[in-house]
């Protein structure tokens, strides 16, 4: 849940941090693009890491790392000062999202994973839903810095829960060796694999097609629709409404379907989503809530999807599980960097262009999936 209190938590108050700091709207949204390449980046390691030392270890120095970044950018006094300490921010964050996915897998047979992995994604999508609404308030009361106060109180709370409560799942006989040579040869194995690469891709593409809209709120909501600073709920509760509605849907029905058939399904609700946005702004101008639904339904088809590909990912590569959750959160990651440098920026301004690159997103995530499945039904070998 840390990952997304970062990102969704400070952007009511967008506004306020540019001009205090002195910084225009595109340095702002940069703010983002730092955050999430550190966050990418650093999917590569936590996961490796992980399996040579230990879940818990990398989590607990994830957070504390995360808990200085956070200090520093409630301390910030310029624009420069604010994105270091973001960077830093999305250096750390990812660590329990990464050995998250591992420590669940290293427990739970495959239809309980899937059980385990959609729960897990149900509370992970309260942290968006409250986010901004939470420092909305903290903005409107306390200024744009109680923000950042709130993250580093609430990453303390998340170390001495992690400290008292976590247990280790990987035994030290099932460690591997934190060298440099079969390091670099586990990357080459699990980075090689093209249908690890191409599920990565379908699941950020899948996933961006909603982020979209989270990455653009500071300017969409406001020019487009006309909310506030304390009326970002009417995108982020539907939206992620949808998203703990796709999961409890996907842990529903872990065993009764497939995994295949699943993702089959999330694509269905997906197609629907982004036709109907695209019908409906094609004869009316965007409102609350018509603009929004769409968006709702759309969170659904992805996070029913999304549980369901992350096994499929860990499934290709068992010996290396956090090594093959890293690679891909990596792959995901950069789409994401990719949305919120270059697409966001360019079609926030417009109702119309972000329906229509939400549905070039959700394309090019089928796509991937259609290339992994030709793959698969080929006969060619997952590693």
């Amino acid at each position: 849940m840390l990952g997304p209190f970062a990102v969704d938590t400070y952007i009511p108050a967008f506004p306020s941090i540019a001009a205090d700091l002195g910084a225009s709207t595109l340095q702002m949204q940069q703010t983002f693009s730092a955050y999430l390449f550190a966050f990418a980046f650093m999917f590569l390691f936590h996961g490796a890491l992980s399996d040579s030392f230990g879940r818990k270890p990398v989590i607990m120095g994830g957070l504390i790392i995360f808990l200085i970044a956070s200090i520093g950018c409630a301390m910030s006094t310029t624009i420069g000062q604010l994105l270091f300490w973001r960077m830093l921010q999305g250096l750390s964050v990812g660590a329990g999202m990464v050995v998250g996915r591992a420590m669940v897998r290293d427990l739970y047979s495959d239809i309980d994973s899937q059980r385990i992995m959609a729960m897990t994604t149900l509370w992970f999508g309260i942290a968006p839903a409250i986010a901004p609404i939470i420092g909305g308030y903290l903005y409107s009361g306390l200024g744009w810095q109680a923000i950042f106060w709130f993250l580093a109180l609430f990453t303390l709370c998340l170390l001495v829960m992690s400290y008292t409560v976590f247990h280790e799942t990987l035994p030290i006989e099932k460690r591997h060796a934190f060298k440099p040579g079969p390091l670099l040869e586990g990357y080459r194995q699990v980075g090689a694999s093209a249908p690890m690469i191409l599920l990565s891709l379908a699941a950020g593409f899948n996933f961006n097609g909603f982020f979209l809209y989270i990455l653009s709120s500071p300017v969409y909501l406001p020019q487009q629709l006309g909310l506030g600073p304390t009326e970002y709920a009417w995108l982020f509760a539907p939206g992620i409404g949808g998203i703990m509605t796709g999961a409890f849907i996907s842990g529903r029905v872990a065993g009764r379907w497939s995994l295949e058939k699943t993702v089959r399904v999330g694509y269905m609700i997906m197609l629907t989503a982004v036709v109907s946005n695209l019908v409906y702004l094609s004869f009316f101008r965007p409102a609350i809530p018509w603009a929004i639904i769409p968006i709702g339904f759309y969170a659904i088809g992805s996070a029913l999807a999304f549980p369901s590909i992350s096994l499929m990912v860990m499934n290709l590569f068992p010996a290396r599980r956090g090594m093959a959750a890293s690679l891909s959160g990596f792959v995901t990651g950069m789409v994401n960097v990719l949305v919120a440098g270059i697409i966001s920026p360019a079609v926030s301004h417009s109702a119309m262009w972000m329906a229509v690159a939400a549905m070039a997103l959700m394309f090019t995530g089928w796509s991937c999936w259609f290339g992994y499945r030709r793959l698969v039904t080929g006969g060619r070998s997952a590693h």
